[in-house]
């Protein structure tokens, strides 16, 4: 019998390296997965300067209402 359990227990460690290292990788690819996902919905830059222009008095109001459709 002793003979067998060496081939089990080499077989049986294997086996639970294998496991944790599968745990391992799946928790490390979940975390880069969740830090990677978008902060909500980014503001259009582009956009965020017009309405500044506009705000400042740069341009008009035909001016804005223009390039915000050409934006769009």
């Amino acid at each position: 019998m002793g003979w067998m359990w060496g081939a089990w227990g080499i077989g049986m460690m294997l086996m639970v390296l294998l496991f944790w290292a599968l745990v391992i990788v799946a928790i490390v690819l979940g975390v880069r997965w969740l830090v990677g996902q978008p902060k909500g919905s980014q503001p259009d830059s582009a956009l965020e300067i017009l309405r500044q222009r506009y705000a400042r008095g740069e341009i008009n109001r035909e001016e804005f209402e223009q390039k915000k459709r050409d934006l769009a």
